[in-house]
Formats: structure tokens, sequence, C-alpha cells
């Protein structure tokens, strides 16, 4: 991929999503390519929002419970074959490490595609009595999964960081409680956070993760007419601990297998919200993940740059809190300004002039809809913080109102194959099965379940909307990455 000179974005969101996608990380500064395919670094206007969910997340889990630790990277083969049907779900995507220098290993070691199997592995020793529960871990770190074709950064990449809890409980009750609770986590994160609006839900027999006895997951759908999952929770059952010998003795002095779960969110995260919110001018950053969320223009000649830049650097100090920047520079205009900073997403300018220190104002323009509101000086802490509050709420509504104009319900299989045309969301009574999946998949150009949402009722005395047997839920169907 060749880096571009020219500063602006040149294609149209609208007219081609990938170009404009690829030019936005680079000239928002969000990512950088590398020389191997799928690996990408990410620049610190990126790496600041992942902080940011880290941060909330990290306080949520802790003030809930659970531990963070890290475990190895590497897992020997054996290890990762132990689980059969989970080794089976992630084969194509393991990197594997056969030599160390010149030295053949004994056994291949295989880079970490997730940690289900050394945590499992290391969990007996750790747990013997029902006092040792619930044990409840999380670690931040790297995963690599290596076998796609079409790497998309954020989205699909072959190395990427996430964190992935792993817990384990006596019963099955508290296990499935905590699948609930951190998927409640994903969705504040997504909504609070991103200004994202997502559908929680439960996966299909066909997408559930490997090993698992159901998937919960946040979803949500695109501009470009695809839909993505956000972040997943899993309830494991007791499928890994049988395999792993993870027992306890309980108070009944009875030997018994754990109930496990695990759950995990990914950079993928920034991908989603970059894709959502950002458009022709560039990169629009929700304020509660902007980390300089204020850009300060002075506006101004020679002969008034003095008092300009007085009441500029006096702002500066009130703003403190918000990481603004001060862009004093001399060599570039103002228009030159505004359009760097609108590229790069800083959520609100602030401009100041000669006739702004006259009155004793500023202007305050918002990123994400150009809207100016001249701003008294003694009052612009305070509606700084009501302009960042007004810029997030309105991104929310805003892909509130796409997620609703672009979800159609469907009664037959026609009208399905029509609106996955149409690059939509589709919604129906379905049968749940795994065959007419499969079919629904043929028949619509490979549009897929993407989850059965939680809050709605299971469907009685309905038909499926593809094979005419009795439905069971509702679901949506789309493309999806």
């Amino acid at each position: 991929m060749k880096v571009r000179d020219e500063k602006g974005i040149s294609v149209k969101k609208e007219q081609d999503f990938s170009e404009w996608y690829s030019q936005l990380i680079q000239k928002a500064e969000l990512a950088e390519y590398t020389d191997v395919s799928g690996c990408y670094i990410l620049r610190p206007r990126a790496f600041a929002v992942w902080e940011k969910i880290r941060e909330y997340f990290d306080l949520k889990i802790k003030d809930s419970g659970v531990k963070n630790l890290y475990f190895p990277m590497f897992i020997p083969e054996s290890l990762l074959k132990k689980e059969e049907k989970h080794f089976k779900g992630f084969k194509a995507e393991v990197a594997w490490v056969t030599k160390g220098g010149e030295t053949q290993l004994n056994e291949p070691l295989a880079v970490r595609p997730t940690s289900e199997t050394i945590i499992h592995n290391t969990l007996p020793k750790w747990i013997r009595s029902h006092k040792d529960l619930p044990l409840r871990l999380n670690q931040w770190c790297n995963v690599v999964r290596w076998e796609f074709k079409h790497p998309t950064p954020f989205l699909r990449s072959r190395e990427f960081l996430w964190q992935e809890g792993h817990s384990a409980f006596s019963n099955q009750n508290d296990a499935e409680k905590e699948v609930h609770e951190i998927l409640n986590y994903y969705a504040d994160i997504y909504e609070k956070l991103l200004a994202v609006p997502v559908i929680k839900g439960r996966k299909s027999k066909n997408e559930t993760f490997a090993g698992a006895e159901y998937t919960l997951s946040v979803e949500t759908f695109l501009p470009n007419g695809k839909a993505i999952q956000g972040a997943t929770s899993h309830y494991l059952g007791q499928n890994f601990s049988d395999v792993f010998n993870i027992k306890y003795s309980d108070q009944d002095e009875k030997v018994k297998l754990v109930h496990q779960t695990s759950w995990g969110i990914s950079t993928r995260a920034i991908g989603i919200m970059l894709m959502m919110h950002s458009d022709n001018m560039g990169l629009v950053l929700p304020p509660n993940v902007a980390d300089e969320k204020v850009v300060i223009v002075p506006i101004c000649s020679d002969k008034d740059r003095a008092k300009v830049m007085k009441a500029a650097e006096k702002a500066y100090k009130e703003l403190k809190e918000f990481n603004p920047i001060l862009d004093d520079r001399t060599e570039y205009t103002p228009g030159w300004k505004f359009n760097e900073w609108e590229l790069k997403g800083i959520p609100l300018r602030i401009e100041i002039g000669p006739k702004d220190v006259e009155k004793k104002q500023a202007v305050l323009v918002t990123r994400h809809d150009s809207k100016k509101e001249n701003v008294k000086l003694e009052d612009l802490k305070e509606r700084t913080v009501k302009a960042l509050a007004r810029m997030h709420d309105e991104l929310l509504e805003n892909t509130k109102v796409h997620m609703r104009k672009s979800t159609v319900f469907v009664a037959s299989i026609k009208e399905m194959e029509n609106a996955i045309k149409s690059r939509k969301l589709v919604k129906g009574n379905w049968c749940t099965g795994v065959r007419c999946e499969e079919d629904i998949k043929v028949k619509c150009d490979g549009a897929k379940s993407i989850v059965i949402p939680l809050d709605e009722p299971m469907v009685k005395g309905k038909k499926c909307f593809n094979c005419g047997n009795d439905a069971k839920a509702v679901c949506y169907f789309g493309k999806s990455y």
C-alpha cells in the first residue's frame, strides 16, 4: 500500500469505502502498514483509544473481583490439541514456531491464538477445594491468528491486542451470571465510550465459540452494509474442565468439575468506531476516547498577535483537563489548521481572533457537525463540557438512527435475498437449525446469522422465514466481517 502525498482524503466514504478507510487510517495517523501482511503499527492516536477502553474495562472487572495476570504466548502443540473441538476451530489460524535458532524443536509451539488450553492446563494446580472458587482471571495481551486472505487494519489483522478473561465457578448459575455481567460491560464500552449502539444476543450453534456451550456477543451494523461482532462472552460449561481435569472438593466432600467462562474484547473496537463515525473530512473521535479533546486556534495578524495569544494561552491553562492543543504555528493559515485538525479528529475546536478578544468570547466548533457557537471566555470550561457531552450524545443517536433505518424484517427467503442485495441488516423469525442456516448462506450470497437478541422473547406460533418449520427465535442476519 503506497502512502499518499496529498493531505486530505481524496475519495468519498459512500463511493469507495475500502479506499476511504485505508486513507483515513494513514492520513489521520492511526496506523502504519509494515512489511508483514496483516501486521500493523498502532500509532499514538489509535493506541490512546485502546488505553481508554482498557482503563474503563480494567476498573470494572477489578471492582467485580477479577485479578489480572499473564500467561506465556507459546503453547505446545499437544496442549492445544487436548480439547478437540476447540483445536479444530482454530487449526487453520495457528502460527507455529518449529525452530529455535538453528535447532529444530522437539514439539512445535503455537503462537497464542487464544489461551484456553494453557490456562486450563494450569488451573488444576490452583483449584483443589471449594474455598479456591470462584477463580476469576484476566490478561491483557496480544494474539496471533494467521489464516485469512483480506486483512483490514483493526478489523482483521494477524496480530492484535485484546483482553481475555477466564473464570472457574462451583456452579452453573454463577458462571452464567458472569457471562451476562461481562457482556453488559462490553455494551457499555461501545455505547458510553465509543458512541456505538450494539445488539446484545446469543450466537447460533454454527457461530458458537469452539468448545463453548453457548456464546453471547455484542454486534453492530456498519455504514458499508456489513455487520460486525464487537466482543464475546462464552459459557464453557464443563467441557474444558472435563478434558483438563479441573476439579474441586465441595463442602459435602464430593469431587466435582468446575463450570467455566471466557470473554474478550480486542482492538477491533477501534476499527468499528472509525468506520461508524468518521466522514469525508477525516477522523471523528468520540470525546470520551479522545486523548486530546480540544484544539485552540488563534486567528490574528502580527499587530494583534500579542493580545490574541494572551487570551489563547489563558484558555489553554483553563482547559488543561481536556489535554488541549494550542496551535500557535505561524507558518500555516487558520484554514489549513482547521482542515488538519478535522482530518485528525479533534472533537472540539476553539477559535479566538481579535474581535473575539474585544467581545471577551471564543468560537466553539464541534467536529461531527461543524456547528459554531459563540461563548463568553468566562464560561469557556463549562460550555466545553457541554459541547463534548452533546457531541457524544448526538454521535450515539445518529448511529442508532442508522441502525434502525438499516434493519429490515423479512417474512420469506426472497425478501431476505433482496434485503441483502440492498446491504441491509435482516431480521426474521427463524427455526435456529444448523442446516437451515447453511441453506440461507448459500441462497443469500454468504450472509449468515449475526445474533439472536436477548431482549426479544422466544417465538411461538410462527414459521421460519426460510424453511417453513416452527420458528424458535427472532434472529438478525447479514453480510459480516
